[in-house]
């Protein structure tokens, strides 16, 4: 349970810094257990995202290719631009492109150092 409270606690830290720079933001509907649409949507004036929120502390993130394969689906048929919200521990947020995660045997990933090479924070993103 303690993940899952994490996890949650992260996407309303989130959803809270989305709604403060104006963006009307929905938590979806079995965010958490479900693995067919994003956690979270975001729109602001033409901008529109979709969110799959990790909060995890180590050196890595990953989506199972069920849960990618589901999310890159999602994306093509709303034409939302899709991401991965890493919230690391003591780092702020890190916005990860579907097509910037590394394909692996079990997973799609990303490290903590592309992470950091791709930079892409709450700034950019939440402007």
């Amino acid at each position: 349970m303690a993940n899952y409270e994490k996890g949650a606690r992260c996407e309303r830290e989130l959803i809270r810094l989305l709604a403060e720079k104006g963006f009307s933001v929905v938590r979806a509907a079995g965010s958490g257990v479900a693995g067919e649409c994003p956690d979270i949507l975001a729109f602001r004036r033409g901008l529109q995202y979709a969110f799959e929120c990790k909060a995890w502390g180590s050196d890595r993130v990953a989506l199972d290719h069920v849960h990618y394969e589901s999310l890159k689906k999602w994306e093509e048929n709303t034409g939302i631009t899709a991401m991965l919200a890493w919230r690391m521990d003591g780092g702020g947020w890190y916005f990860i492109y579907l097509a910037e995660l590394e394909k692996n045997p079990q997973s799609f990933s990303a490290t903590k150092k592309r992470a950091l090479e791709i930079g892409r924070t709450e700034k950019e993103i939440i402007r």
